[in-house]
């Protein structure tokens, strides 16, 4: 053989020894400690109020009722309790308005005291009565009404308005007491005024009086006598109050 023979069998590989590199370690613990956190969050999601979570919610609910808290009452020494036959309580008064003038008629006088005539020493007003169908003021009604209406005029015969016109007395055995303003039925006039009776024409003499009166209250005027007529003609009382010169 030659010296120079050699074998052509090539060595088996050594097995290379599995060791963790330190980039491997590294890898492992940040894998971990995402694991670790991710189990964090999920407990601090599930129990919000639990140690663990460093911002707990805020434990106050607006929409939650209040919680009452009950104050026993504490009776002072020299306390001492009243009788509830003694006690009273003050009614509360309710607030009242006052009624604007109308033309509904009401009664003041007992139907059987005859109304006392007032007169005035030198009236500033006087009147004139004349007696006329009541078609000239209400047509539609014709014989059907009976009533009187007028007018306030001062020296100029410029009509006066707010001034307060009183008719007082007995008609159809009834009492007569009833007021209204000029102005209020313009019909014939601004100052127009009116009182209706009745819906059939009747007689009757010196039981009906009008008196004139300021917003004061005051008369302006005596009382004027109406007569009233069971006539068609004459079913409607004119008044005209002036102011004197």
């Amino acid at each position: 053989m030659s010296k120079y023979d050699y074998s052509y069998e090539e060595a088996a590989p050594q097995r290379r020894k599995t060791r963790l590199e330190l980039w491997d370690m590294l890898s492992i613990a940040v894998l971990l400690l995402t694991f670790f956190i991710g189990v964090y969050f999920v407990l601090v999601f599930l129990f919000p109020n639990s140690p663990l979570n460093p911002l707990p919610p805020n434990p106050f609910d607006p929409l939650a009722q209040p919680t009452p808290t009950i104050t026993p009452i504490q009776l002072e020494p020299t306390w001492t309790t009243t009788p509830l036959s003694l006690m009273t309580e003050t009614p509360t008064l309710l607030p009242t308005f006052t009624l604007e003038p109308s033309a509904t008629p009401f009664s003041l006088v007992p139907a059987t005291k005859t109304p006392t005539i007032t007169a005035t020493p030198k009236a500033p007003f006087g009147a004139t009565v004349t007696y006329r169908e009541s078609t000239i003021i209400h047509p539609e009604a014709a014989c059907n009404w009976q009533g009187i209406y007028g007018t306030v005029l001062d020296v100029n015969n410029a009509d006066m308005l707010f001034l307060t016109i009183r008719l007082t007395g007995f008609y159809n055995e009834k009492t007569i007491n009833q007021q209204t303003v000029s102005g209020m039925f313009p019909a014939n006039g601004k100052s127009g005024f009116e009182f209706f009776l009745g819906s059939a024409p009747i007689s009757s003499k010196g039981q009906l009086f009008i008196q004139l009166f300021d917003q004061a209250g005051l008369p302006l005027s005596d009382n004027v006598s109406i007569d009233t007529f069971n006539d068609c003609s004459k079913n409607l009382a004119l008044v005209r109050l002036k102011k004197k010169p």
